[in-house]
């Protein structure tokens, strides 16, 4: 038997990162593919309106706009991604993320072993 790290995902067949997580009217609904010590992956959609208030993460969080808009605020800063744009969030610094129409993300944190 083979050991998986990666799971909620069909192995060995091409698909469209997007279409495995759904947006849901009112909520924030998330996929997690990988969590452990050095790096966790989940996917997130985000119906308009919806947040993640400031918070800070032990590890650096790289965000990539699968679909959609998103503000990003990170410390002092805000910024406005779209679609096949990312950014990362330093670790140790509060970020947020509202949707300012809805979106998708995959969501890669990566901590220090």
């Amino acid at each position: 038997m083979n050991q998986h790290f990666i799971k909620n995902i069909d192995f060995s067949k091409a698909i469209e990162m997007k279409s495995l997580v759904e947006y849901q009217e009112g909520q924030v609904v998330s996929r997690t593919l990988a969590q452990g010590k050095p790096l966790s992956l989940t996917l997130f959609a985000f119906d308009k309106g919806e947040e993640i208030s400031s918070h800070s993460s032990g590890g650096d969080a790289l965000v990539y706009i699968l679909d959609g808009q998103a503000e990003i605020t990170i410390g002092d800063e805000v910024f406005s991604l779209k679609e096949g744009e990312t950014i990362v969030m330093p670790a140790g610094i509060p970020h947020a993320l509202l949707a300012q129409e809805k979106f998708k993300m995959l969501l890669v944190v990566v901590f220090s072993l």
